[in-house]
């Protein structure tokens, strides 16, 4: 098995490529072992010492690594665990287990449709390109939350990408947006 890995714009997150699909639909964010009490993938990869964050994606996993740890070191480990995992046939996520839940938003509302629609098919692919996840938390008074996941948690440029990029497209497409936020 070959694992591909790519830099993020997030020095503390690594984007590791298995060359298969490793969420079926969606992505899922796990902060810590808690909350991966039902992804074995995530539970072998928070069992590396220095492992802080795992997203998994459509056909990516992201890592974040702990501040004072090293990506020459820890990243050997990862990849073992990756691999470890795909050579025991375990599934990913275990069926019927809970997992981190997205916020519900409730779209009857157009615009939150239509702010909902440009974030999925815009936004959402791009910053999977590096590894991240954005999700739409919510709009109210004018203002988008969004909540950063996999290496766009954390990132140096994720206010640029909020700022400059999200805002910026929002504003063009919905004249009712005025700001875009995040929220942890």
């Amino acid at each position: 098995m070959f694992i591909q890995t790519e830099q993020t714009p997030n020095p503390s997150t690594l984007k590791f490529l298995p060359g298969r699909d490793v969420m079926e639909d969606g992505a899922v964010d796990f902060t810590d072992v808690e909350t991966a009490a039902g992804s074995p993938l995530a539970r072998r990869l928070f069992a590396v010492e220095g492992v802080r964050g795992v997203h998994l994606g459509h056909d990516f996993i992201s890592v974040t690594k702990s501040e004072g740890d090293d990506w020459y070191l820890l990243k050997p480990a990862v990849l073992g665990a990756i691999m470890d995992h795909f050579m025991s046939g375990d599934p990913v996520v275990e069926a019927g287990a809970s997992l981190p839940e997205d916020v519900q938003i409730d779209e009857s509302d157009e615009t939150v449709k239509q702010i909902k629609e440009l974030i999925d098919t815009r936004v959402r692919p791009a910053v999977a390109q590096d590894g991240g996840d954005i999700v739409f938390h919510g709009f109210e008074r004018g203002i988008v939350y969004l909540h950063m996941r996999g290496a766009c948690a954390g990132c140096p440029s994720s206010t640029i990408t909020l700022k400059n990029g999200i805002e910026n497209l929002l504003r063009y497409y919905v004249p009712e947006v005025v700001e875009v936020r995040a929220v942890s």
